[in-house]
């Protein structure tokens, strides 16, 4: 499936949106929104897809809106239709119940790392970078990203980072807890692959339910959150897959080699 951004799915089910615009660093273009909408969707209408990678063509992530192409629409309506496709989009990535990797070569800048950020997990290479640097542009983020850091790197980190258009390295990004794993460059898609790989292996049921309590403690009181953790397990605990996981283990356990 070729184009400037697709969704490829291997037979393992690991598939992988691809933003493709390498003359541009992938950024995005009006069409290629709706194009990264159309695979978040298509991902969504998939189930035979257990995990998906997020990930940019040609030693890139993504960097952003193309400003080439944007600036030609400067008026506050235009600016209410570029926040609303690509917010709802990557409202829809996060609403995914499977696990989502942003694989991260180069620039995840702006809106690259708006796009980052609504992902679960985030792996980056030597030499790429993290930021969201609006204010240099006199805007704010509008694709979800502001509050996604708010929840993960907390207010006055935020803050900070947001009104100094601060941008971090791999390592400055994995020792705020924005990257879960800082990898030698060329290696982000690898170390993704792999991690998906891991993830996928487990039954589909536990890992969406690990997704959907976690996402509710993120967005729910703590006395709900908890209540939503303890609501999955019943379903889970009298489901096949524990129940042949547990009597395979039991069979494990009781096995006692026979002497010669």
């Amino acid at each position: 499936m070729n184009g400037v951004v697709r969704l490829e799915t291997s037979a393992d089910g690991i598939a992988r949106l691809i933003i493709d615009r390498p003359e541009a660093r992938n950024a995005l273009t009006w069409e290629a929104m709706r194009l990264f909408a159309e695979a978040v969707e298509t991902a969504h209408a998939s189930p035979q897809v257990r995990a998906l990678i997020v990930t940019g063509g040609d030693q890139s992530f993504c960097a952003g809106g193309d400003l080439y192409e944007l600036d030609g629409f400067p008026s506050r309506a235009d600016g209410a239709r570029l926040s609303a496709v690509m917010a709802t989009a990557l409202d829809r990535l996060e609403a995914l119940p499977i696990p989502t990797l942003a694989a991260i070569e180069g620039p995840a800048l702006g809106g690259g790392a708006e796009i980052a950020l609504a992902c679960d997990v985030r792996v980056m290479a030597e030499g790429a970078s993290l930021g969201m640097m609006h204010v240099r542009l006199g805007i704010t983020p509008a694709w979800g990203g502001g509050q996604r850091l708010l929840a993960l790197a907390g207010y006055a980190r935020t803050f900070e980072w947001l009104t100094a258009g601060r941008v971090l390295t791999a390592v400055e990004a994995a020792e705020a807890g924005l990257a879960n794993r800082a990898v030698p460059r060329g290696q982000a898609l690898v170390e993704a692959v792999s991690l998906a790989g891991v993830m996928a292996a487990h039954d589909p049921g536990a890992v969406r339910a690990v997704k959907r309590f976690l996402r509710a403690g993120v967005a729910s009181s703590p006395a709900a959150a908890a209540a939503a953790e303890r609501s999955e397990f019943p379903g889970l605990w009298a489901a096949p897959a524990h129940l042949e996981a547990s009597a395979a283990f039991l069979a494990r356990r009781n096995h006692k080699p026979q002497r010669a």
